[in-house]
C-alpha cells in the first residue's frame, strides 16, 4: 500500500503506453500497481486487478491511441473493475483522446463520437480525467466531471529555445491552429504566418497559400498532432519553395499512421518534435523524429490533484528573457 500526502493511492498502467506511466509513477513516487490485460480467443477484453484498491485513490494510464477501440475498451472495462472494487477515486490519465476529432457534426448524419466516448467513460466509472492538448476545447464540456487539460506547449518551447535557432517565425499549418501558433509566437518573441489550406477529404490537405512572409526565415510549424503527416510535410514544402532556409515541426501527439513516418524521413523538414503521450514504436524509430517526455508534468499534476492544490500554475508559463527558459 502506498501513502502519498496522507491518502492512499495507486496507478495502474494498461496496455497502452507503459514507459510513460514508469515515467509518472517515478515523477509520482509510488510504483505501478500490478493488473494483467487478458484477451479471450475471439478477441474479447478482460482486466484482473491483482491487488486491493479499496478506499484507495487510483490513478489509470491508458492514452487511447492506435488500436483506438481497443485500448478504449481496456480503459472502460478497468473503470468497471475499479468501481465494482470499491476504489475511493477512479481517476483516468489519458494523455492522448482518442476520438477527439470527431468534435461536431460537420455534414448531416454524423456522429459526434467525441461525445460518446466521454458518455461511456463517465458511465464506466471515472471521477475525473487528464488530458493533454486535446484536440478541441469544447470537448472538455462533454463531461460532468473535472476534465483538466495539460498543455505540451511549455515542453516543446524549451526544447525549441535550446536550439538557439536564428531568424524564426512560427508558423500555422492552417487557420484553425492560430490561437496556438500565437502562443508559441509570443514566447519565442517572433511573428507567425498561417498556410492557408483546403483539405478535400480526411487526411489529405492541400497549400493554397501562405500568408506571411518565410523568406530566409527559419519556420517552427506547431499543431497539437501528427497524424499521417501529409498537412506537415506538405506545408513544409511550401515554406521551402517561399524561400524558408529551414523548417522545424513540432506537436503534441506524434499518431504517425500509416506514411507518416515515410513522409517525414523524405520531407524537407530538418526535425519533428512530438512527445511521448503515444508509444512511438521501434520501427518509427528515424533520426528526424525527435520524442520528448510528458512524465513529469502528468505526474505533478497527481501530485497537485492529491494535495488539493490549483493546477491552474501547470497551465499557465512565462519566459524569462534573461535566463532564456520557461518559468
Amino acid at each position: 500500500m502506498s501513502i502519498l500526502l496522507g491518502k492512499k493511492v495507486k496507478i495502474f498502467s494498461l496496455s497502452s503506453n507503459k514507459e510513460l506511466a514508469l515515467e509518472i509513477a517515478d515523477s509520482v513516487g509510488v510504483p505501478l500497481s500490478s493488473c494483467d490485460v487478458l484477451h479471450f480467443a475471439d478477441g474479447e477484453v478482460n482486466v484482473q486487478i491483482n491487488e486491493t484498491v479499496r478506499g484507495h485513490h487510483v490513478f489509470v494510464i491508458q492514452p487511447t491511441s492506435a488500436p483506438v477501440n481497443d485500448h478504449l475498451m481496456e480503459l472502460l472495462i478497468m473503470c468497471d473493475a475499479l468501481k465494482r472494487a470499491s476504489a475511493r477515486s477512479i481517476n483516468l490519465v489519458i494523455p492522448y483522446y482518442g476520438y477527439s476529432r470527431q468534435d461536431r457534426k460537420a455534414r448531416s448524419r454524423q456522429p459526434i463520437s467525441a461525445k460518446l466516448v466521454a458518455d461511456l467513460l463517465q458511465t464506466a466509472g471515472a471521477d475525473r480525467v487528464i488530458t493533454m492538448d486535446i484536440h478541441a476545447a469544447q470537448i472538455q464540456g462533454f463531461f460532468d466531471i473535472p476534465v483538466d487539460n495539460f498543455l505540451g506547449l511549455p515542453i516543446l518551447c524549451n526544447y525549441i529555445l535550446d536550439k538557439h535557432l536564428d531568424d524564426m517565425i512560427v508558423v500555422s499549418p492552417d487557420h484553425g491552429g492560430v490561437t496556438r501558433a500565437r502562443e508559441l509566437a509570443k514566447v519565442l518573441d517572433t511573428n507567425i504566418a498561417i498556410i492557408d489550406k483546403r483539405r478535400p477529404e480526411p487526411n489529405k490537405a492541400e497549400v493554397m497559400n501562405i500568408i506571411g512572409d518565410v523568406a530566409g526565415k527559419t519556420c517552427v510549424m506547431i499543431d497539437d498532432m501528427v497524424d499521417t503527416a501529409g498537412t506537415i510535410t506538405i506545408g513544409a514544402q511550401a515554406l521551402k519553395d517561399a524561400g524558408a532556409k529551414a523548417v522545424y515541426a513540432c506537436a503534441t501527439h506524434g499518431v504517425l499512421s500509416g506514411p507518416a513516418v515515410e513522409r517525414i524521413k523524405n520531407s524537407c523538414l530538418e526535425e519533428m518534435i512530438i512527445t511521448n503521450t503515444i508509444k512511438l514504436d521501434d520501427s518509427k524509430k528515424i533520426d528526424k523524429i525527435k520524442v520528448l517526455s510528458v512524465g513529469q508534468l502528468l505526474g505533478h499534476g497527481i501530485l497537485r490533484i492529491l494535495s488539493d492544490e490549483p493546477l491552474s500554475g501547470l497551465f499557465t508559463y512565462s519566459y524569462d528573457k534573461s535566463k532564456r527558459e520557461l518559468l
